[in-house]
């Protein structure tokens, strides 16, 4: 049975409490993930049936497959001829394969087929057929937007697989322990025995490496898609597509009226789609780096940054950078440091927050 690690400092749950995502518990077909209020996801291993759902949803890629990467397969799959995708093949479910993936991929060999021919005896159909169901559809309307004759197929092929498995000789497992294989052979055995522990394992955030979780990352399979699109001829109209259908991009819309200066949005951003310059004076925005983790919207107090409500395609031919903001720097009439603002105002963030709290103390409103 194969299990499932999870990056702690790649989840968006480590970078702040009030990040809303729950895509994994939601998408895990047998309830092996568990939300924790304000915490990193907790995990049942003894449940965990490795499918890969939640790998194919996490926007981040916190979550890995001990025996399978969506990585590895997609250079493998696309050295070879053959164009089907199955669980009985070469995946341990076609729902670990994200939509950018199947962009990628599609763009890269054309047609390609995914094999739902299982789904009708599979007790975990019910969550992740439609998670295929959903990245197919959104796959496809992305390449048609893109001009590509390419498209991503579902059909019932119920690909068998003929191979049998022989047992190794016991002689086999023995020669396992030499020197240089024998950390590995307990680290296997360790994780034998957590797989087996039918009881939810924490992830606890005090335990993580700070400046690990400061690292701004571009995903595997984002890297993946930029490789992809180099080889994709330019569509003669880039066109704008509706925002909404799209699960793993976004552009974005600020409003001035609302932005405090507080610099959490882009200091939060895993992926550095969101950046400032060394004085904090300005907001940018790469919509080609961007993941749609949102939780740039769930640390904003004021509702300032918002999702476009239509994505042009230009950015994934043509990238550019957006300034969202730019703001009028100013020396803090306190502290005596520069900070940003765009209402005038001569007192920072951090002494109007103290001056308030004073205020409150001394019963002066």
């Amino acid at each position: 049975m194969a299990g499932i690690s999870l990056n702690g400092t790649a989840c968006t749950r480590s970078a702040s409490k009030q990040s809303t995502c729950q895509i994994c518990d939601t998408l895990c077909p047998v309830d092996a993930i568990k939300i924790v209020p304000e915490a990193l996801p907790a995990i049942n291993l003894f449940t965990c049936i490795g499918c890969g759902a939640c790998v194919g949803g996490c926007p981040t890629e916190a979550l890995a497959l001990d025996d399978f990467s969506p990585t590895e397969f997609f250079f493998t799959f696309v050295a070879e001829t053959s164009t089907l995708i199955s669980c009985q093949s070469n995946v341990p479910c076609i729902s670990v394969l994200n939509v950018e993936h199947l962009i990628a991929l599609a763009s890269f060999k054309g047609d390609i087929i995914l094999d739902v021919g299982h789904c009708d005896t599979c007790t975990i159909a019910p969550t992740c057929q439609k998670q295929i169901a959903h990245h197919a559809e959104e796959a496809n309307y992305v390449l048609e937007a893109m001009s590509s004759d390419a498209r991503v197929q579902t059909e019932k092929v119920a690909f068998k697989n003929e191979y049998v498995s022989i047992s190794p000789d016991r002689r086999d497992f023995f020669r396992t322990f030499t020197l240089k294989n024998v950390r590995k052979t307990q680290q296997q055995f360790e994780r034998r025995i957590e797989m087996a522990t039918d009881e939810f394992t924490a992830h606890h955030i005090e335990t993580l490496d700070t400046s690990a979780m400061k690292e701004k990352r571009i995903s595997d399979r984002r890297k993946l898609l930029f490789s992809a699109l180099k080889r994709q001829k330019k569509p003669d109209t880039y066109h704008i597509v509706d925002a909404t259908t799209l699960s793993f991009i976004s552009q974005k819309l600020l409003d001035e009226t609302r932005c405090t200066a507080c610099q959490m949005c882009y200091r939060i951003c895993p992926s550095g789609a969101l950046s400032s310059d060394m004085r904090d004076s300005k907001i940018d925005f790469d919509a080609l780096l961007c993941l749609r983790c949102n939780l740039c919207h769930d640390v904003c107090e004021s509702d300032a940054i918002t999702l476009s409500s239509s994505f042009n395609l230009r950015e994934l031919f043509e990238p550019s950078i957006e300034n969202l903001v730019a703001f009028k720097m100013f020396h803090c009439h306190e502290c005596g440091l520069t900070f940003a603002s765009l209402q005038g105002e001569r007192m920072c963030r951090r002494c109007r927050i103290e001056e308030d709290e004073a205020k409150e103390l001394w019963g002066i409103t």
